[in-house]
């Protein structure tokens, strides 16, 4: 596996591949887990090259957000990668993708408005802006992305359709631990306590499938089942539960097809968000 940091060092190295090798790209934040590591053999499955990107984006984070908490594990990080098939290995500082006097950004309507939109402003601007700005520079065939992060992945696959970007957005599913929690980055920093909580978001996602199964179909009554479960652990606070068009994300009144579940919930100082699909 190679390994730069700079814009033109990655380029000179993938500019012979462009169009003749199938490249597959691995954007991440780092504090790599299994379920990126997932998205780098799925890459490494169905590509020549894979090339992954640890870079913790600052458009991203709130003011009230854990950017300088984040956590940063770039020995272990390359270890993971390497064992996981990637080529090649880009890690930017943020004056090289911002260079000043830094000016543009991207903002994808609608669906970067809403729920994780509405709960983190100018969250889905940072998303956009930065991924737009990765795909430039390594010019994948594919992008692989998981499901836990669901809007971000409606919100790129607009952004790839409307600015023409050529690469393909493959979606993967999410890794859970045992108990069913969502493998994250933010998991480390929750408390035993707070950890032995968390999967009760999982346990929410299940009671909804239980009862779609059964037969309803009722957005009201299937989100109050959600809520109940979610309210029966004191240390769980709700920001959103959302029955929505798995395109548009607009809420929806009855499931007449597929749909998807958004959760976002605090455990602790810890914001944690999963999702799930639903079919009739």
């Amino acid at each position: 596996m190679r390994i730069f940091s700079s814009i033109k060092a990655v380029q000179k190295n993938l500019k012979p591949l462009w169009g003749k090798k199938w490249i597959g790209f691995v954007p991440t934040m780092g504090a790599l887990h299994e379920g990126h590591l997932s998205l780098m053999r799925k890459a490494r499955q169905e590509c020549d090259r894979v090339v992954v990107s640890i870079f913790v984006n600052p458009l991203q984070f709130g003011p009230k957000e854990d950017f300088k908490t984040y956590p940063r594990t770039l020995a272990s990080d390359r270890k993971k990668a390497e064992s996981a098939g990637a080529d090649l290995l880009w890690t930017p500082s943020a004056e090289e993708i911002y260079p000043a006097p830094y000016r543009t950004y991207i903002e994808v309507e609608a669906l970067g408005s809403r729920w994780e939109g509405a709960s983190r402003p100018g969250h889905f601007r940072g998303v956009a802006t930065v991924v737009a700005k990765l795909l430039q520079v390594v010019r994948p065939d594919r992008l692989y992305l998981g499901q836990k992060d669901y809007q971000q992945t409606c919100v790129i696959r607009q952004m790839i359709r409307d600015l023409h970007f050529s690469a393909a957005l493959r979606l993967v599913p999410t890794r859970r631990e045992k108990d069913g929690l969502a493998m994250s980055s933010r998991n480390e920093r929750l408390s035993p306590a707070d950890r032995q909580a968390a999967p009760v978001l999982y346990q929410a996602l299940q009671q909804a499938g239980r009862i779609v199964r059964q037969g309803e179909r009722d957005s009201q009554k299937i989100l109050q089942q959600v809520e109940s479960v979610l309210r029966s652990e004191p240390r769980a606070v709700i920001d959103y539960a959302a029955l929505c068009d798995p395109e548009t994300l607009e809420p929806i009144e009855r499931l007449h097809k597929k749909a998807v579940l958004l959760l976002a919930v605090k455990i602790g100082p810890v914001r944690l968000i999963d999702n799930l699909f639903l079919n009739v």
